[in-house]
């Protein structure tokens, strides 16, 4: 299965407002490991940056002047996402920014080019109800070092929600490894089996007799043995 982290910077929190997508991060992976193919790139977004979003990302306008437009780089996203499953933390947000992107270019949505979208909070909140479940408190949760984000950047929470994904995910691999190991084991204990080794013992005279009584019955009811 072929699998893509995603996750965005934004100049703020409502792309219906006309904010727009300032970084964009897919991680790929196939078969739950990772393949070291990626897509990052940072995008001018023609516009502000709100103070508070500078904040959380440290992105300023300045730095993303030169950088291509969102025009410019979308063939090429699609591209590397087409036909994977994306898993993205708080799906509804990045999708909602993308789409919103999409359609600034007459493009169909973000769901028509990939195989599915998992939210990765909803299933925490599933797994953890009444606890927090952003990214650095389930990263502090199942052990895994977050300590270089001292800022939101795309690439890095998309690696990061790679190995949450999976540590969330885990018993699933198992159960799986497990129904394979005991498929292997059923199969070799079939083909193992050395029927030669049987005995065949013929039947007494009382088993014959009754046998042929049985086919007698059926006979005599119209019903056929064969």
């Amino acid at each position: 299965m072929r699998q893509i982290f995603l996750d965005t910077e934004t100049t703020g929190l409502y792309p219906d407002q006309g904010h727009r997508i300032i970084e964009i991060a897919a991680v790929e992976m196939l078969n739950r490991r990772p393949t070291q193919r990626h897509f990052h790139l940072y995008i001018n977004p023609e516009r502000e940056i709100d103070a508070g979003a500078q904040e959380v990302h440290g992105i300023s306008l300045e730095f993303l002047q030169d950088k291509p437009l969102f025009a410019q780089i979308a063939q090429d996203f699609i591209a590397f996402i087409r036909g994977a499953e994306l898993i993205i933390h708080n799906a509804p947000f990045d999708v909602g920014f993308l789409n919103m992107e999409l359609s600034r270019l007459s493009m169909d949505p973000l769901p028509s080019f990939v195989s599915g979208i998992v939210d990765t909070l909803k299933m925490a909140k599933e797994m953890r109800p009444g606890q927090r479940n952003n990214l650095d408190a389930l990263c502090r949760h199942y052990g895994i070092d977050n300590s270089q984000r001292t800022l939101h950047g795309a690439l890095l929470d998309a690696e990061l929600l790679a190995d949450v994904y999976i540590a969330m995910t885990r018993g699933q691999e198992s159960l799986l490894m497990e129904l394979s190991t005991s498929e292997q084991q059923t199969m070799q204990s079939h083909i193992e089996v050395d029927f030669s080794a049987m005995k065949r013992l013929p039947p007494s005279e009382e088993e014959l007799a009754s046998h042929q009584q049985y086919i007698e019955s059926l006979s005599k009811s119209g019903a056929s043995p064969w």
